[in-house]
């Protein structure tokens, strides 16, 4: 891309006391990603701003950078105060305090004002923010009080100001920069999605809303992370705290892999109008080309896959007290429907959000939480991610085997099958090579129940 790209990294939170967020603890993480990378070009400006005291100062700059043709990337850090006056929420700076918001804090309209005319697709604010108890209250009545115009792309997270305690850290904005550092292609709903995962594993947050992209077509300038949603910001809600779901039988329908015929791989058919792309299809628009092609001698087919999500023994559903809610809303048909309306990033974080309360109700070590691992590997399937969905799916494997379940078990037999599936269809080189090994390692604890397959991974990989 020939455009000069932007990026202003902000981190801001008041001195004292009235510090709830450690902001500016995440800028070495984002000061490490190349400038290229964040937006999505060949060169970019980097403008960082570190604890600013003045609000007038910060719109200088943004004013600026939004001036720029280029892709603008914009990471935000901080917490959000409510002028009790005008109802209007604000962007706490190093010199505010509750009496002197109005006049110490960024407007949040401010942003709004600069970023929301710049040309749709071209703008991406990325934020990790903790919210006072009254603009928390009006952000979970009302999503689109953050809202930033029709230009902007707004993802990222919203939670609770702690009450005590240590500040919060920006472990959202954190994760999405160190899988922009990793050099990982990822779909802005994708790496959401797995910012959004990362996130709630490090530094669980009491319900947390986050702020997911909606695919839109964009224009051919927009950068490849920061293009193709909406600049609409979605609160997905965390899982309630009385039960967690058993699960269910079928919850994402899983997709055969396409037959292999002769020496070489069949072609996938081309996906149907309004259907989510075949794992290992092209990426949409914006996603960036692909690294070539595996240069590895292809497989033996696999069996047939088997439907997702179909434990021989699936857990009992968890109790519910008298004192707490009566059940749980089923969370499945919520998360197929969005994945299915290519609201991947949506559904994702939805299913971590129930991955991690199944984690702190039952533990590591439970057919819960391995239910939700599976969860996530078939949407990254749905998303076009075969090499994040190939990881879940052996994550989910090992678990199993942990769990003392056999080799042979059909859960296990399937998990293994499903990640073979998916990292046939790696697009990548480097990625395909790096989970090769393990997925060898786990076939020869697994063979599964087509002779061979062994043997043609290792000759793959030779």
């Amino acid at each position: 891309m020939s455009a000069v790209g932007t990026a202003v990294l902000l981190a801001a939170a008041p001195a004292g006391r009235g510090r709830a967020m450690d902001a500016a603890s995440v800028l070495p993480a984002l000061a490490a990603v190349p400038p290229g990378v964040l937006t999505g070009t060949t060169a970019a400006t980097v403008v960082e701003l570190a604890d600013p005291l003045d609000p007038q100062t910060v719109l200088t700059r943004l004013r600026g950078a939004a001036a720029s043709p280029g892709p603008l990337v914009v990471c935000l850090a901080g917490q959000l105060h409510l002028d009790r006056r005008q109802q209007l929420p604000h962007l706490a700076l190093a010199r505010t305090t509750p009496a002197t918001l109005r006049y110490t804090a960024l407007p949040w309209h401010w942003l709004a004002g600069e970023l929301g005319v710049r040309q749709p697709g071209t703008t991406t604010v990325v934020v990790d923010l903790v919210a006072d108890p009254d603009v928390w209250q009006r952000l979970t009545a009302a999503p689109g009080l953050l809202h930033l115009g029709p230009g902007p792309l707004l993802q990222g997270r919203v939670v609770p100001a702690p009450r005590r305690g240590e500040p919060t850290a920006p472990e959202y904005l954190r994760a999405w920069a160190e899988l922009l550092r990793s050099g990982a292609r990822l779909t802005p709903a994708a790496a959401h999605a797995e910012a959004a995962a990362r996130a709630m594993t490090v530094a669980p947050a009491p319900q947390p809303v986050f702020l997911a992209p909606l695919p839109v077509p964009s224009p051919a300038t927009a950068p490849t992370h920061a293009s193709g949603p909406a600049p609409a910001a979605t609160p997905v809600p965390a899982p309630l705290a009385g039960s967690v779901p058993a699960p269910r039988p079928t919850a994402v329908p899983a997709a055969a892999p396409a037959p292999v015929a002769g020496p070489a791989p069949a072609a996938a058919p081309a996906p149907r109008a309004g259907s989510a792309p075949a794992p290992g299809s092209a990426p949409g628009p914006g996603a960036g080309p692909a690294s070539g092609p595996v240069t590895v001698a292809p497989p033996a087919p696999l069996p047939p896959m088997p439907p997702a999500f179909v434990p021989a023994n699936p857990p009992a559903p968890v109790p519910v007290g008298t004192s707490g809610p009566v059940a749980a809303e089923d969370p499945h048909p919520t998360i197929l429907a969005a994945a299915m309306a290519g609201r991947h990033g949506e559904a994702a974080a939805v299913a971590a959000a129930w991955e991690h309360e199944a984690l702190r109700r039952h533990g590591h070590r439970s057919a819960e939480a391995v239910h939700w691992t599976e969860v996530r590997a078939d949407l990254a399937r749905l998303a076009g991610e075969p090499a994040r969905s190939c990881e879940l799916w052996l994550a989910a494997a090992e678990a199993r085997l942990g769990l003392g379940q056999r080799p042979d078990d059909p859960d296990v037999e399937g998990a293994v099958d499903r990640a073979h599936h998916q990292w046939e269809q790696i697009g990548d080189t480097g990625r395909s090579r790096t989970l090769g090994p393990i997925l060898i390692a786990l076939r020869r604890r697994v063979p599964g129940r087509r002779p061979g397959a062994l043997a043609a991974l290792t000759r793959r990989m030779s």
